[in-house]
């Protein structure tokens, strides 16, 4: 599928639904860049600016007058670009709405400017949990009512843009400790911390910062506390890379794998944009 001007609207390599803006539905707030948000040099993490997007999620929920009767989500995959770096002392501005929708799941958009000039764009596909059973459940209609009015997307499918690595080939396999502090309400490693990894990474590979990178991080299954999770590395140079969509092929991607023993957790893809 293709949007404005042939460009994809689904794949590793979409173009991601601009800012509505102005408009009366697009949920917007600030808030000061604190220093537990910075790496080293000052700029914003990823992890950081995910725990803020799962922040303007909530508060859009409650302002919505949602938060009780949809208080749990799970996000499935999460898209994040780093266009400018949002540096120490800066105000967050943060802008969020929907992409799209089904009955059970939503794709947000959040946009994140600093006032000097940064720039994150995001999107993250969110399934709407049951209490009870822990599933997919039903997003009511007065509620698909608001999301909708920022979207023509009704029909949104969930359809995953990346694959596990294998061991045998890989460039490097790790440990990652799971910590108390990682565990959330769902008894689960919060979708924040997969993003550290990501830093991690990045700390090791600065030269991914050179230039705009998009990181995509896809969600399979849960990591628990006292999971030996290691991340598997593989680098896929210009050429080789026809399996992410025919826009990456003259790009090096990088995956990193997240698993427990041979089951795949989670897969992340990095490449400059």
């Amino acid at each position: 599928m293709t949007g404005t001007a042939g460009k994809p609207t689904t794949g590793l390599g979409k173009t991601m639904m601009p800012v509505p803006d102005p408009h009366p539905d697009v949920f917007d707030r600030q808030w000061p860049l604190r220093v537990g948000d910075i790496n080293r040099v000052g700029r914003l993490r990823f992890d950081a600016a995910c725990r803020h997007i799962q922040d303007i999620g909530s508060d859009q929920l409650r302002e919505m007058g949602f938060e009780e009767t949809h208080p749990l989500w799970i996000v499935r995959r999460t898209m994040i670009d780093l266009i400018r770096p949002i540096e120490f002392q800066d105000m967050l501005r943060m802008r969020r709405w929907c992409s799209g929708t089904s009955n059970r799941w939503c794709e947000m958009r959040v946009r994140i400017d600093g006032r000097k000039g940064g720039l994150m764009e995001s999107e993250a596909f969110w399934i709407n949990i049951n209490r009870e059973t822990q599933g997919p459940a039903r997003i009511s209609d007065d509620f698909l009512e608001g999301l909708r009015r920022t979207t023509d997307e009704a029909r949104l499918r969930w359809k995953a843009y990346l694959k596990a690595g294998s061991r045998d080939d890989a460039d490097e396999i790790r440990e990652y400790p799971v910590r108390v502090s990682d565990i959330d309400l769902f008894d689960h490693m919060n979708n924040s911390v997969y993003w550290t990894v990501i830093e991690d990474y990045l700390h090791t590979h600065p030269e991914l910062l050179e230039r705009p990178l998009r990181v995509t991080i896809e969600h399979d299954a849960p990591v628990a506390l006292g999971d030996k999770l290691e991340i598997i590395s593989h680098t896929h140079p210009p050429g080789s890379t026809d399996k992410f969509g025919p826009e990456l092929t003259d790009r090096t991607v990088t995956t990193l794998t997240y698993a427990v023993g041979e089951e795949t957790k989670a897969v992340a893809a990095l490449f400059s944009i």
